[in-house]
């Protein structure tokens, strides 16, 4: 399997303040799904990640493979391992399919 490499004409920003405020919602117990943690610029328009495709974002940085990426957030999460897998796919599948993502 090939690593995944963000577009590199695609500028972007990780809210760090943003994730920590994200991060502690969820400890409480929130619902952080719509909460942006990642500012995406293509194109002249402004795109937000969530928590999860923030993380997946800076992952693919075209050393991982998905795999292994998957590998790196079941680390950071807990939640079944196909779950997560299949979160992860689904959302890579749409970065590729929008060319915000290419495999190196």
């Amino acid at each position: 399997m090939s690593v995944l490499q963000r577009n590199p004409d695609i500028v972007w920003r990780h809210e760090k303040r943003r994730e920590a405020q994200v991060l502690q919602e969820l400890e409480e117990g929130g619902n952080v799904e719509e909460h942006g943690t990642v500012i995406l610029l293509i194109s002249g328009m402004m795109h937000q990640l969530n928590l999860l495709g923030g993380m997946i974002w800076a992952l693919c940085d075209g050393t991982r493979t998905e795999t292994q990426i998957v590998d790196q957030l079941l680390e950071e999460f807990d939640v079944e391992r196909e779950v997560l897998a299949t979160d992860v796919s689904e959302f890579v599948a749409d970065l590729l399919q929008r060319e915000w993502l290419n495999h190196g």
